[in-house]
């Protein structure tokens, strides 16, 4: 079973290394591949006279190899050179055996095979054991071989007395068998090592270990725990060059100024803490690594933005500065040189950070360590210019404390390219909150909105605009007037007004010949119009309440209308008094007109001719009181009282409107004076009521 190791044991092709004597035999550790050119023979020629089959040729560039086996098996290996004048012959010792006593050797193999191509070795084919010079069977018998035997390998190019070729041979292992190594053992080595540095561009290439600076004083201890990885009883030691990593001679102990061009070499060994002279203890599995300047240069960047309301300050994203190419590297951002150098107060919401105008320090770290500091200029776009505006308009006449405001309309900026929104209070415009949709006719009150003014680049400010309800101006000579139903009037809605329009179509200030009715007037005072309404009323008519007539004086008694009332019985003469004297029996009209003089109202009346004597004899002579003549007015009724008040008789249809000096029981009076009272109501539309009273006096006489 083959099996490769992290990197490789040993050696790379073409390493010329002095080791030739079996004493200071090669640990061979698990069936990695070999690749070595051995030099000279070392200073003993251990196979002169050793009764092998490499006798006749000695030795001449040799190299020994002592193999521990792990597990039984069979085990087989491949030699091949790599140059057509090589010539190798390889003996094998063992089992078990020391160098001092190697005895003959188990394999031996001294065929003639020269050029590249030919190889050499065991397989499972061969049945020989031992091949003498000039045979032309270059491989052996395989082995069978047990757990913890271990074996001497000689290996040697021999040379002709024609040829000196020294070329590197390369060696593959095979077979069931397993070789022992500390770096296949997971009991030895639970983890894998880790090589030092990341991978180079080319895979061939030796990995890279970053340097920040070039050159650099560098301790290489540092890489020790990261290739070990864990692993007990494993050390490292660093190398400038390989046959030194082979061996562990010269290592590096102490810092030591590296550069980019030279390559390096790790070498970690194993030691058995329970077997110091265990032949694991001269495994070595090196590495290569060159060191890769990984000095980073960060860029000076600007962020710029809104200076929001002319607020002074802004918030800025930080990360988003472009300081750097790797998105892998760390920053650190600082408002000061100094702090950075510190390390201290450093900016820990640079996502969000709020500041006004200023510088800010980065401090960029890679991910293999290296710094480099850039600034960060913080900058603000250039202001949004506003100003306060006022919009005034005409208040509506439902509602006249509101007007419909176009806010578009305000005048707020100069700049072009802005959007503008607007909100009922600064702090709605600041938040983008409740925004006014309305904004061709927003109806509201006197009072102030709020504009909030933005640029293609997000930057806002923000503008009072100051509304202002211009109240509605009414003419205050205009006034709803009465007059008499028959009359006209002049409607004036007096100066100052830009324009009059009448609902007659009249468009001059007053209007004329206008009779009762409801009218309007538009007024139009600067931008505003306002309606204004005027009433024409008809003069409320007096009303004639009540009339008495005592004898030949008549009393009007009058209500509504305008007082002061006038009083006339022809319609001609007219008096300010309510009472008439002297008045003719008979029919009479009455005219009553108000302070208006319109039209009278007029009344008939009828002045009763009655007698004040009644005898009431039965001699056909003054017998009754007869107001049978008032039989046609309505409600007609006379009340006789005696001298104390007490109503005696009532005179009315049922006694045809006639009284005979009896009383209710109709019992005769006794002749004495009493008092009368007739009353009715007119036949007019107002059924006027009429009271007439006067005395009588009664002789009875038997």
């Amino acid at each position: 079973m083959k099996k490769l190791l992290l990197l490789i044991f040993f050696g790379i092709s073409q390493i010329f290394f002095a080791q030739a004597d079996c004493a200071t035999a090669l640990a061979v550790c698990g069936n990695s591949n070999i690749t070595y050119s051995p030099t000279g023979y070392g200073d003993i020629r251990e196979l002169v006279n050793s009764g092998s089959c490499i006798d006749a040729t000695g030795e001449h560039n040799s190299i020994w190899y002592k193999i521990t086996i792990a597990t039984g098996g069979t085990l087989t290996f491949d030699l091949v050179p790599n140059n057509p004048d090589a010539d190798y012959d390889w003996a094998i010792f063992g089992p078990n055996v020391t160098c001092g006593s190697l005895g003959s050797p188990v394999r031996c193999n001294a065929a003639t095979v020269i050029g590249v191509g030919p190889s050499t070795g065991l397989n499972m084919t061969s049945t020989i054991t031992n091949a003498l010079g000039g045979s032309l069977t270059p491989y052996c018998k395989y082995m069978d071989v047990l757990p913890g035997q271990t074996y001497y390998l000689f290996i040697d190019n021999w040379v002709s007395s024609t040829s000196s070729t020294t070329a590197p041979f390369s060696l593959t292992w095979g077979g069931t068998a397993t070789l022992a190594s500390p770096f296949t053992d997971p009991a030895t080595q639970p983890h894998p090592f880790n090589p030092p540095g990341v991978p180079a561009a080319n895979p061939a290439d030796p990995r890279e270990v970053i340097i920040c600076v070039n050159p650099a004083v560098f301790d290489f201890s540092t890489l020790s725990a990261g290739i070990l990885n864990g692993n007990p009883n494993f050390n490292v030691s660093y190398h400038t060059s390989q046959n030194d990593a082979l061996t562990g001679s010269n290592a590096i102990t102490v810092p030591t100024t590296v550069n980019t061009t030279s390559i390096y070499y790790y070498s970690i060994g194993y030691t058995d803490p329970s077997n110091p002279n265990s032949p694991l203890n001269q495994c070595k599995q090196i590495g290569t690594f060159k060191f890769k300047d990984g000095k980073i240069t960060a860029k000076n960047a600007t962020l710029t933005q809104c200076n929001n309301n002319n607020a002074g300050t802004a918030i800025y994203d930080l990360t988003t500065a472009d300081v750097i190419g790797d998105p892998t590297a760390t920053k650190k951002y600082y408002n000061t040189l100094s702090d950075l150098n510190a390390g201290i107060n450093e900016i820990t919401n640079p996502s969000a950070f709020t500041s006004a105008e200023a510088t800010i320090y980065v401090k960029v770290t890679s991910s293999f360590g290296c710094t480099s500091v850039a600034q960060i200029m913080l900058k603000f776009h250039p202001v949004v210019i506003v100003n306060d505006a006022t919009i005034r308009s005409c208040s509506i006449e439902s509602s006249p404390s509101t007007a419909s405001f176009n806010l578009a309309g305000a005048i707020v900026t100069s700049q072009n390219g802005t959007v503008k929104k607007y909100y009922p209070s600064a702090t709605d415009a600041a938040n983008q909150t409740n925004e006014i949709l309305t904004t061709a006719a927003y109806i509201a009150p006197s009072g102030v909105v709020y504009v909030r003014v933005s640029n293609a680049q997000g930057c806002f400010n923000i503008a009072k605009i100051t509304l202002v309800v211009i109240p509605p101006v009414y003419s205050n000579i205009l006034k709803d007037k009465t007059i008499c139903v028959e009359d006209k009037t002049t409607l004036d809605a007096g100066p100052g007004f830009n324009s009059y329009e009448w609902s007659t179509g009249a468009t001059t200030q007053t209007i004329t010949n206008v009779g009762v009715g409801t009218y309007w007037v538009k007024l139009k005072t600067g931008d505003c119009t306002v309606v204004q309404n005027v009433k024409v009323y008809p003069s409320e008519q007096p009303v004639v309440s009540s009339i008495e007539i005592s004898s030949t004086t008549v009393t009007v008694f009058v209500t509504g209308g305008t007082p002061a009332y006038k009083y006339s019985m022809d319609n001609v003469n007219w008096q300010d008094s309510n009472v008439f004297n002297n008045v003719k029996r008979g029919d009479a009209t009455v005219f009553v007109k108000d302070s208006y003089d319109c039209d009278p109202i007029d009344i008939s009346i009828v002045v009763p001719n009655l007698v004040n004597v009644i005898t009431p004899n039965g001699d056909g002579y003054n017998d009754v009181i007869d107001y049978s003549a008032l039989a046609n007015k309505k409600n007609l009724v006379m009340n006789i009282y005696d001298r104390y008040g007490n109503m005696i008789f009532q005179v009315d249809k049922s006694t045809g409107y006639k009284w005979d000096g009896t009383s209710k029981n109709g019992v005769k009076v006794p002749t004495g004076n009493y008092w009368y009272s007739v009353g009715w109501n007119e036949n007019d539309k107002m059924s006027t009521p009429i009271k007439y009273s006067g005395w009588i006096v009664v002789k009875n006489r038997d």
